[in-house]
């Protein structure tokens, strides 16, 4: 599955590289997917098949891991409308595919579910989930839960009404499907929802003036994660619409939350809202690692807002939220409370003209994007983190279905120390980084970490990297011809031999921010942002997937 297990760690039970041999790594196959784009997500290796999907138009890839070269068995090419193009928010990425029951399971752009057959490549169903004309896209990966497909769009830009859908795994039926925000019967709320801050009937719809929630954004386009014992399927939901808080008066639940609810009804058990009446677009969308913490059962959650936060997965007790980043928004979070403490001087709106020195910028103390991982060895969560802020200049701005929904000037810088991201382990007991790699760059990709002590990531100028796991300290690194903004996997060969495996492919936020990075089209020549001015001498798009080994 896309974050290794139910849980979302990305921890590999390997052992075979090791701090003592890991510079002995080498590139062992590449493979040009053919597409120029962001390839976000990972590859996913089942029985000894690697299936490897593309950004925009979705192409679906199995190598078969036996023989010599990794020849290809087969290819899924989708019918994409190529319309989404135009609607998705920051490239037309995908984050990849989930395999149960025989099947390989993805989403398109364009707002499609489909369950191909793992061995033949056969289309099984396709199901469509979302709606281009309201501004919905949906390159999110799914998680599978028993017999169902969980799925959620993107659009926090557009003003869409947020939801997560369950498909039936047989069928790709729709079984049921939960808003985000609006009245309790659409979110599926009854008298089993018990938010541990905030009481009473309709908060997803009380908690917004007039009719701004049914506008209101909060996508699910991150990842999930399942606790069996507890039965609750946990995900983050993103920001609220639009980028100017004036317009949306209250604190515009459930944006910028994690939502646990029951998989085979959705009924909603609990919900924490991070950043009530969320200012400065802080998603909450990044994974929700299940894990334990002082004899406790937690949910571990980098979030975009800065703050690190541990979290009893049973009733949303907030445990331990501490700043992993530079955080100017806030001075703390009240743990009695569960609310930010705010600095009055750092909230936004249009009547508030041009506020200045936000930390962290709106691209997040870590992207949602760039999926941690957790050693249950260490003990440590390793994660990759920014150091940007920005200027935040809001605007009123009018709602018209499927165009962007704003409303903002945002201009990033970096943040203070010399250096824009940095890759830290994290103590999520106690609060604290243990060490931090410290990148000229924002670091973009996701991690993986195993039990030889070594984690794996990469770095938007191409880099992809082996650190020790208990230091910090850097092993070997290998470029890769394009930025890193997927996520690495490691998993044993036919040969009974350890391997890793990552994309390189800089995108997302990144092919827009770093200027003239495709030159295959002569009249793409943007110029580069002003904070990050030389990214695009270190790389271009890309699309290769790589593997290495001994």
């Amino acid at each position: 599955m896309p974050g290794k297990d139910y849980s979302a760690t990305r921890f590999s039970s390997l052992t075979s590289i090791t701090p003592a041999n890991a510079a002995l790594l080498k590139p062992v196959w590449s493979f040009s997917t053919g597409v120029l784009g962001g390839h976000e997500g990972q590859p996913l290796v089942v029985n000894n098949t690697m299936y490897v999907v593309t950004p925009f138009p979705d192409v679906l890839y199995a190598f078969d891991l036996t023989q010599e070269g990794y020849p290809l068995k087969w290819k899924y090419r989708p019918d994409v409308n190529p319309s989404a193009l135009g609607t998705a928010c920051c490239d037309a990425i995908n984050r990849g595919a989930v395999y149960a029951d025989g099947k390989i399971i993805y989403n398109l752009l364009d707002g499609h579910t489909v369950a191909v057959d793992a061995r033949s490549g056969r289309e099984i169903w396709k199901t469509q989930i979302a709606d281009l004309g309201q501004g919905e896209t949906t390159p999110m990966a799914p998680l599978v839960v028993k017999n169902l497909v969980f799925v959620g769009p993107s659009g926090g830009e557009f003003g869409i009404h947020g939801w997560l859908k369950a498909l039936d795994l047989a069928t790709g039926h729709v079984v049921w499907t939960a808003y985000n925000e609006g009245p309790d019967k659409d979110m599926l709320v009854d008298s089993s929802f018990h938010p541990l801050y905030d009481h009473g009937a309709d908060l997803g719809l009380t908690s917004w003036t007039g009719d701004a929630w049914m506008r209101g954004g909060i996508p699910v386009w991150g990842w999930l994660s399942y606790d069996p014992e507890l039965d609750l399927l946990y995900f983050g939901t993103g920001n609220a619409g639009p980028y100017n808080p004036e317009q949306r008066p209250g604190d515009n639940k459930w944006a910028s939350s994690v939502l646990a609810r029951r998989p085979q009804d959705g009924k909603l058990i609990w919900a924490y809202q991070f950043t009530p009446h969320e200012n400065w677009d802080y998603d909450a969308n990044a994974e929700m690692i299940l894990a334990e913490a002082n004899h406790r059962k937690v949910l571990v959650h980098f979030d975009k807002n800065g703050f690190a936060y541990t979290i009893d997965r049973a009733t949303g007790e907030v445990l331990v939220a501490k700043p992993f980043t530079n955080v100017t928004w806030a001075k703390g979070v009240d743990l009695k409370t569960g609310r930010p403490i705010l600095d009055s001087a750092k909230l936004t709106g249009a009547s508030r003209g041009n506020v200045t020195d936000i930390c962290p910028s709106l691209e997040g103390g870590k992207s949602p994007v760039s999926a941690g991982s957790y050693s249950p060895h260490t003990g440590y969560f390793y994660v990759a983190t920014n150091n940007l802020c920005m200027d935040y200049q809001a605007t009123q701005v009018s709602h018209i279905a499927g165009t962007p929904y704003i409303g903002a000037n945002t201009p990033y810088k970096p943040g203070p120390g010399g250096y824009m991201g940095a890759f830290i382990a994290w103590d999520a007991a106690a609060g604290k980084a243990i060490w931090s790699i410290h990148e000229k760059y924002p670091v973009w990709s996701g991690s993986v970490t195993t039990a030889g002590d070594v984690v794996f990531y990469g770095t938007l100028d191409g880099w992809f990297k082996a650190a020790n796991a208990w230091t910090g300290e850097v092993l070997w690194k290998f470029k890769v011809g394009s930025g890193v903004v997927g996520c690495p996997i490691t998993y044993k060969g036919p040969d009974g031999k350890q391997y890793v495996a990552v994309y390189a492919g800089i995108g997302g936020d990144w092919f827009l921010l770093s200027g003239d990075v495709r030159s295959d089209d002569p009249a793409d020549v943007r110029p580069p942002a002003d904070f990050a001015r030389d990214l695009a001498r270190h790389t271009s798009q890309g699309g290769i997937v790589w593997i290495f080994g001994f």
